[in-house]
């Protein structure tokens, strides 16, 4: 998981694709954090992506480097939205106390499961990551 969250850091923003009904929906996303040893993420309930989620929990992520390789993780939201999980994403991105606080109700907190990350190059070359 550690690779992931490295390569989604360093090559922001990474863009996350939802399903809204038999549409596909891609938005550019920012923040990801190991928190528990899972790959968390953050967005507000008040977003079409958190409702997306709610009703399909799918979805992907994609992010490239300016060299030609890129990584594609697929897997499913869980939500776990406490005050614990919203301090851990304060903590991990303090410029999200500019959108959110721990005590607020639009915060969201969520992370994923059964995740598959493939590595990709130019070369054709591939690693795959399950966590």
């Amino acid at each position: 998981m550690d690779e992931v969250l490295n390569f989604l850091k360093d090559n922001q923003p990474f863009y996350i694709a939802t399903v809204d009904g038999n549409m596909p929906k891609v938005r550019p996303f920012g923040f990801m954090m190991n928190y528990e040893g899972k790959l968390y993420f953050c967005t507000s309930n008040q977003k079409d992506v958190y409702k997306q989620l709610k009703a399909n929990p799918h979805f992907e992520i994609s992010a490239a480097t300016q060299t030609g390789e890129w990584l594609r993780l697929k897997g499913e939201a869980v939500f776990n939205t406490n005050k614990q999980s919203k301090q851990a994403a304060l903590n991990a991105a303090p410029f999200l106390s500019r959108m959110y606080s721990v005590d607020d109700s639009v915060f969201e907190v969520f992370y994923i499961q059964n995740a598959e990350a493939v590595f990709c190059n130019m070369k054709g070359e591939r690693k795959i990551i399950q966590f």
